[in-house]
C-alpha cells in the first residue's frame, strides 16, 4: 500500500507516494489515472493526458488496459499527448507512440483525431526535427486557446538516473528552455540522439504532474529532486503541476529520501 512520509509536501510542493515494488507502483498509477480521467470528464467533458515512454511508462499503460473495462472512462473523450518522442520512422519499435499503441491505444476506443502524436522522421518534414517540434507547438497552441484552463489535466513523466524527464537532460539547451513549448533535440545523450520533447514551459502548465520511477539507481535523483529547484542540473526538479505534483516511487527509489 502507498504511504506518504511525514515530510511529504503538498500544494505547490511535491508529494511522495512510496510503493513496495515496480509492479505495485504501476498498478497504483494506472488505477489513479483512470479515476482522475473519469473525474475530469465528469466535470468538464474531456480530459487531456500526456503519456510517457520507457519501461515504467509503458508498464503503466499495460495496467491501464487491464483495468479499463471496470472504469468509468469514456475513451472517445480523452486527448492524448506525449512528453517526448524519438525522431525515427513512424513504425520504429522504439517510438513511444508505437509502444503506447501496442500497450493501450490500439485496444480502446480513443478518437484518432484526439491522438496528438509527435512527427516521425521521414514524414512530412523529412529529417527536419526543428520543423517537427514547431508543428507540435502549433498543436499545443490550438489546444490551449482557453487561457483559464490547464494545458493538460495529467502529465506523466518517467525519471532517469541523472534526473532527466522526457528528453530534457541536465545542462542542455532543452532543459533551459522556458519559452517554446516543444523543441527539437539533436544531441540527446541516450540514443537515438534526435528527438522532439515538451519543455518545462509546457509540462508546468499541466494541472497535475506525476513523476514515476523505481529502482535503487534512481534513489539519488529522487532525493535531490525533492530538495532542489535547479531544473538545469536536474530537470525533474523543475516539473511541477499547477495544482499538484506527485512522485510515485518504489521503496528502493525512495531509499535516500530523508523521512522526518
Amino acid at each position: 500500500m502507498a504511504h506518504t512520509p511525514a515530510q511529504a509536501r503538498t500544494g505547490d510542493r511535491p508529494e511522495l507516494l512510496v510503493h513496495a515494488d515496480g509492479d505495485e507502483l504501476s498498478a497504483a498509477v494506472a488505477a489513479r489515472l483512470l479515476m482522475r480521467i473519469a473525474d475530469v470528464q465528469a466535470t468538464r467533458g474531456a480530459a487531456s493526458v500526456v503519456l510517457t515512454g520507457g519501461r515504467t511508462g509503458i508498464g503503466v499503460l499495460r495496467q491501464v488496459y487491464d483495468m479499463c473495462t471496470h472504469s468509468a472512462v469514456d475513451w472517445s473523450r480523452v486527448n492524448v499527448f506525449w512528453s517526448d518522442e524519438r525522431f525515427v520512422d513512424r513504425a520504429h519499435p522504439e517510438r513511444n507512440e508505437q509502444q503506447a499503441r501496442e500497450a493501450l491505444l490500439d485496444h480502446v476506443p480513443v478518437d484518432p483525431e484526439r491522438i496528438y502524436a509527435m512527427e516521425a522522421s521521414g514524414g512530412r518534414f523529412g529529417t527536419d526535427v526543428e520543423a517537427a517540434a514547431a508543428a507540435y507547438r502549433d498543436i499545443l497552441a490550438a489546444h490551449s486557446q482557453d487561457a483559464g484552463r490547464p494545458l493538460f489535466d495529467v502529465c506523466l513523466l518517467g525519471v532517469g538516473e541523472e534526473g532527466h524527464i522526457g528528453s530534457l537532460f541536465p545542462h542542455t539547451h532543452a532543459a533551459a528552455e522556458w519559452e517554446a513549448g516543444a523543441v527539437g533535440v539533436r544531441d540527446c545523450p541516450k540514443p537515438p540522439a534526435t528527438r522532439v520533447t515538451l519543455t518545462l514551459a509546457s509540462i508546468c502548465r499541466a494541472d497535475e504532474v506525476w513523476l514515476i520511477t523505481d529502482g535503487a539507481a534512481k534513489a539519488d535523483a529522487v532525493a535531490t529532486a525533492l530538495t532542489t529547484r535547479d531544473s538545469q542540473a536536474l530537470p525533474a526538479a523543475g516539473a511541477c503541476g499547477r495544482t499538484r505534483t506527485l512522485w510515485f516511487v518504489d521503496e528502493k527509489a525512495a531509499s535516500r529520501v530523508e523521512h522526518q
